[in-house]
């Protein structure tokens, strides 16, 4: 006695599910193949053998598999979704996310799906709406540790590293032993510079997972942060037996090295960074601050805005009580010495968190501020003293403004910016006639140069230079003075203050 197709075809299914279940992979394929060969339309088997093919790495396969499931019924969610999650793998992102919102269509209580496409969004750097997608899978499903991790993950990438902490715990309150949440909850608490703690964090998640490059990349990143230079030192080393190509801890590696004052091999270490695909902007004015290239015109904008996105929670504290920050204050003597009308237009360039927005509010009747993170925008939008806070670069801003403020200033900003031509021009254009340019520079050596980029990644201007710019832009110098502007490993960093006058 014989058994029909769909009886055998019944039986082969369960004995293959179960198999993959237990893992054993292989043999459950040989067995969906079977049912193929019996029915080459069966959803099933070319579903959970596109699952499999993307199980074993092949994303080409596990797409072309599960289309073609879909194809014979486009009405399991599943299916949806387990495409979109190969497409992801594929690097085929906005694919992945339509993927995801049909299964979400077909089933919006799908709390994969929406975590998932969470991960999506997160790609496109929608990161509000990854947020909400997030959310929603937790809200959905409480007890759901992945899109708690991932919740974790794109509140960091935001900026909201408080909130993130948060989430990652909640993602190890429901599973201790996972390393991604580990790994998480480190990158949350280097954000928010409780560095011992991140520590410990990156170590779990290496305990948990011994060969993760980018967790011991991670772990160099925070001791070095901590001045413990030879164990970072190690940790970059141990990413990058693991993984030689990884060009962000090469980068890491070289800072490191420059520390210790192992100028030659910092060189060598930002050179592999460079071939490995690190953005050849950053990696040439890395080589400059330790004389190896040609100094360039200006930090990379990418640069300053992840800088200051990462630094915007403690910037304020960490300058003022740290590092014994004095320039606004400065700014607005020099300012106040000089005379000025009682209600100006000002526009606060590189403004931050508006550390000189209650001295600049004091004689402003408007006050705008321009910056090119929108996370120090953040902190400055909270002291209510701005009437428009814009994110972008300062010459783009002032383009276009022709005659629209009476004061511009500039406090710690020209430190990222070596040429400052397109900048005094911009301003220039940007004041009314008889208006006023105030700004601070860090002191460079008068040896030849303009201007140098320094070990600290930070530019030097000399006075010669800044006076010979101001006339040829048509500025009159109408004050200057030096001051201590903080404090850097404990040695008063030189400043010149100037105020010029349209002319």
């Amino acid at each position: 006695m014989t058994t029909s197709h769909p009886a055998l075809t019944a039986s082969l299914l369960r004995q293959a599910v179960q198999l993959q279940q237990q893992g054993q992979l292989p043999p459950a394929q040989a067995l969906y193949r079977q049912v193929l060969a019996l029915d080459p339309q069966q959803f099933d088997a070319l579903h959970l053998l596109g699952v499999i093919a993307r199980q074993q790495g092949d994303a080409a396969g596990a797409i072309d598999l599960i289309a073609q499931a879909i194809a014979v019924d486009p009405a399991q969610p599943k299916a949806h979704a387990n495409l979109g999650v190969a497409l992801m793998d594929a690097g085929r992102v906005q694919e992945a996310l339509d993927s995801h919102e049909r299964a979400i269509g077909l089933q919006p209580d799908y709390a994969m799906a929406w975590s998932n496409r969470g991960n999506a969004l997160r790609q496109l750097q929608r990161h509000d709406e990854a947020l909400h997608s997030y959310q929603r899978a937790v809200f959905l499903q409480p007890n759901y540790p992945e899109a708690h991790c991932n919740r974790a993950i794109v509140l960091q990438e935001m900026g909201r590293y408080a909130e993130a902490l948060g989430a990652a715990e909640d993602a190890l309150d429901l599973r201790e032993r996972y390393a991604d949440a580990w790994f998480a909850r480190g990158n949350a608490l280097h954000g928010l510079r409780q560095l011992a703690d991140a520590v410990d964090s990156f170590e779990r998640a290496i305990a948990l997972r011994p060969q993760w490059a980018e967790a011991h990349s991670a772990l160099g990143a925070s001791l070095q942060k901590l001045g413990d230079f030879d164990a970072a030192l190690a940790a970059y080393d141990r990413a990058l037996t693991l993984k030689p190509g990884h060009a962000l801890a090469h980068y890491h590696r070289g800072n490191t090295l420059r520390s210790l004052g192992r100028t030659d091999e910092a060189i060598a270490a930002y050179r592999a960074a460079l071939a490995h695909g690190d953005d050849p902007q950053t990696i040439a004015f890395a080589l400059a601050s330790v004389g190896a290239g040609e100094t360039p015109a200006t930090l990379p904008g990418d640069y300053v805005r992840t800088l200051f996105d990462q630094y915007a929670n403690h910037f304020d504290q960490h300058l003022t009580e740290v590092l014994g920050y004095r320039t606004p204050a400065a700014l607005d003597a020099l300012i106040r010495s000089a005379g000025h009308s009682a209600a100006l237009d000002i526009v606060d360039l590189g403004c931050g968190t508006g550390l000189c927005g209650p001295y600049l509010h004091a004689y402003a009747r408007r006050l705008d501020g321009v910056d090119l993170s929108q996370q120090m925008l953040d902190k400055a939008a909270e002291r209510a003293l701005y009437n428009e806070l814009a994110c972008t670069d300062l010459v783009d801003y002032l383009g276009g403004r022709g005659q629209a403020w009476d004061l511009a200033v500039a406090a710690d900003v020209f430190v990222y910016i070596g040429d400052l031509a397109p900048v005094f021009d911009a301003v220039h254009l940007a004041l009314r006639p008889g208006g006023r340019f105030c700004f601070s520079v860090e002191a460079g050596a008068p040896d030849g140069a303009d201007y140098v980029l320094q070990p600290s990644n930070r530019y030097a201007h000399t006075l010669p230079y800044l006076r010979k710019l101001a006339t040829a832009t048509g500025f009159t110098v109408l004050a200057t003075d030096n001051l201590a502007a903080r404090q850097e490993n404990g040695t008063p960093i030189t400043a010149h203050t100037l105020l010029l006058h349209k002319s």
